[in-house]
């Protein structure tokens, strides 16, 4: 799952940043609503994080823009205040969820998952399919019953492989919604992370190569 988060305050972005990290989760960071339209012009994001009060362009004006282009991106806006009236205000204007800050940072995990899973067709909690099981959630994958320990970047594209639910997925999608924006699309990384999976999977292979297409669970 890619996420952008977009806040001002750099530390928090950071720290917001680097917990979603270890979560599994592909992250790009920006400051202002400025760079926030820039990157959403060019990346396809499941869940954004924004923050209300941006310098350059307001968050709600991000809101409102990015709601206008038809983006699928889901929106899970960050604010101080805590009156009814603020937050009808937010989710009036399309905004998906609303968290108040400061936050539990677990929330916020939760909340960018339950977003996550609507941003594109709806899929359950956990994704099995031939014999794997990965519970994005407690970050944990079996396969018929033995636990595998995967790298953070293992799991995220088993994740996309999961999702897709036996169509195919390239390698350019799963750049794009694996890694985040410092990523080469020129190296091999993902056929790298892909032999690994593969071999850590065990057993009869599942993850087939479709030449010129990118890979699929059977």
């Amino acid at each position: 799952m890619r996420v952008l988060v977009v806040e001002d305050e750099e530390l928090l972005a950071g720290a917001m940043a680097e917990g979603l990290r270890d979560e599994g989760l592909a992250v790009d960071v920006v400051h202002d609503g400025e760079a926030a339209l820039e990157n959403l012009a060019v990346h396809a994001y499941d869940v954004m994080v924004l923050d209300r009060d941006l310098p350059l362009v307001h968050g709600d004006e991000v809101l409102r823009r990015t709601v206008a282009s038809g983006a699928e991106v889901r929106v899970l806006m960050l604010t101080v205040s805590t009156t009814v009236a603020e937050r009808v205000a937010g989710l009036g204007l399309g905004a998906d969820d609303y968290l108040t800050k400061p936050f539990a940072f677990a929330e916020l995990v939760a909340r960018i998952r339950a977003l996550g899973r609507r941003s594109r067709p709806a899929v359950p909690p956990v994704l099995e399919r031939a014999g794997i099981r990965l519970d994005p959630h407690l970050r944990q994958t079996t396969r018929d019953g033995r636990y595998i320990a995967l790298s953070r970047k293992e799991f995220a594209v088993l994740e996309e492989l999961l999702r897709a639910d036996g169509a195919p997925v390239s390698a350019e999608a799963l750049l794009e919604r694996a890694w985040d924006q410092n990523v080469d699309p020129f190296t091999t990384v993902v056929r790298v992370t892909m032999r690994s999976l593969r071999r850590k999977l065990g057993g009869d292979p599942v993850i087939e190569t479709l030449t010129g297409v990118g890979y699929r669970i059977r």
